[in-house]
C-alpha cells in the first residue's frame, strides 16, 4: 500500500481485508548522556513513524552499534531497559535484534505496526482548507547540540528530554479522531523538510505563521549564536528554493528547518476541528499549536510576516 514512492514515514503491506502491516526502522547516535534516557528516546523516535502511518506498534528489535572495547556492557543494559521500558508504555514489546561492534556507538529499532487499510494515514494526503497542527515545539536538533557542548542547564536540558520521551500516540489518536488524512512526524528533515514532502505532488501550498509556531525554551537564543547542527543547515540549503518568505532572518529559517529526534506530529484537520483537535492535545499534554494551513498552489511554503517568538 505505501513503498518507496512517497518517501512517506513507513512502509505498509496489506495482508488481510480488515489489516495491514506498517514497518519501519530507525536508529541514532547518543545524544544524552544518560543510556536510559537515550533507550527511550530513541524508542520513541522508531516508533514515531508508525504511528504517523496511522498505526499501532506491536513488536520491535533492537539495532545496536556498540564498542565493547571502551563501554562497558552495565551501560548497555541501561540502554535496552530504557528502549524496553518505553515500549511496555506504548504497548508494544521488544522480541529481540542483532548487534555489532562500532567504534561510535549507535541504537535504535525496527518497529512492527497495524494499522486497518481504511484508516492509513499518509505525507501526501493534504487537502485544500486543511488547518495545520504541530503537536510538539521545535528547537530539538539545537537543544541536543548545546547539550554535547554543556552549553546549557539542566531545566533546559530535561525541558529536551522530556519532549523526546514523549511517545505520539495520543498525537495520532487526535489526528484520526478529528478527520486527518495528512499526516507526517517531523524528525530529520526538519518542519519546512517534511512539509515541504507533503506537498511534493505539486497542487497545494502551505501557509505557514512563524509566530504560532512553539519552540523549546532557549532554542532561538542559541540559534541566533550560531549553535546548530550541521544536518539542519543541509535541510535548509534543500528546501530554500521551496520556500517564500516574508522578511524572515537566518534564524528563524534555521530553526525551521531544524533537525528534529523524536519531533511531534504535523497533521491537517478541517478547520471547524481544529480548536477541539488542539484542546484534545492539550489534555494529553502536548504543547500544540495551530500553525498555518493549505491552499491550492504549486508545492511552496509561504511563511506569513512576522518571526519566530524567541
Amino acid at each position: 500500500m505505501v513503498g518507496t514512492d512517497s518517501g512517506d514515514d513507513a512502509a505498509v503491506w496489506q495482508i488481510a481485508e480488515d489489516r495491514a502491516l506498517v514497518v519501519t526502522a530507525d536508529f541514532i547516535t547518543p545524544i544524552v548522556d544518560d543510556p536510559y534516557l537515550w533507550g527511550q528516546i530513541a524508542a520513541a523516535n522508531a516508533a514515531s513513524d508508525i504511528y504517523a502511518m496511522g498505526g499501532e506498534p506491536i513488536f520491535a528489535l533492537n539495532l545496536v552499534n556498540w564498542n565493547s572495547a571502551e563501554l562497558p556492557s552495565s551501560l548497555l543494559v541501561d540502554l535496552l531497559k530504557g528502549a524496553s521500558d518505553k515500549a511496555a508504555e506504548g504497548h508494544w514489546i521488544v522480541v529481540g535484534g542483532h548487534s555489532i561492534e562500532d567504534p561510535e556507538p549507535k541504537f535504535g529499532m525496527c518497529v512492527v505496526g497495524q494499522v486497518d487499510p481504511s484508516r492509513v494515514l499518509k505525507n501526501t494526503a493534504l487537502r485544500p482548507g486543511d488547518i495545520l497542527i504541530l503537536t510538539k515545539p521545535l528547537g530539538i536538533g539545537i537543544l541536543t547540540t548545546a547539550i554535547k557542548a554543556q552549553l546549557i542547564d539542566r531545566a533546559t536540558q530535561d525541558s529536551a528530554i522530556t519532549s523526546m520521551c514523549m511517545l505520539n500516540r495520543e498525537a495520532k489518536e487526535t489526528a484520526i479522531r478529528y478527520g486527518a488524512t495528512g499526516v507526517t512526524d517531523i524528525t530529520g528533515f526538519g518542519l519546512l523538510g517534511h512539509l515541504s514532502k507533503m506537498l511534493a505532488d505539486g497542487q497545494l501550498d502551505a501557509l505557514i505563521k512563524p509566530g504560532h509556531i512553539p519552540l523549546l525554551e532557549g532554542a532561538y537564543l542559541l540559534a541566533s549564536k550560531g549553535v546548530m547542527p550541521s544536518g539542519s543547515k543541509r535541510n535548509l540549503e534543500w528546501v530554500l528554493p521551496r520556500i517564500i518568505t516574508s522578511g524572515q532572518d537566518q534564524t528563524d529559517l534555521m530553526i525551521l528547518a531544524d533537525a528534529q529526534t523524536s519531533g511531534g506530529l504535523l497533521f491537517g484537520v478541517e478547520q471547524a476541528s481544529a480548536q477541539s483537535a488542539l484542546a484534545d492535545l492539550a489534555r494529553s499534554g502536548y504543547s500544540a499549536a495551530i500553525i498555518g494551513s493549505v491552499t491550492k498552489g504549486t508545492g511552496k511554503i509561504v511563511l506569513s510576516p512576522g518571526h519566530l517568538n524567541p
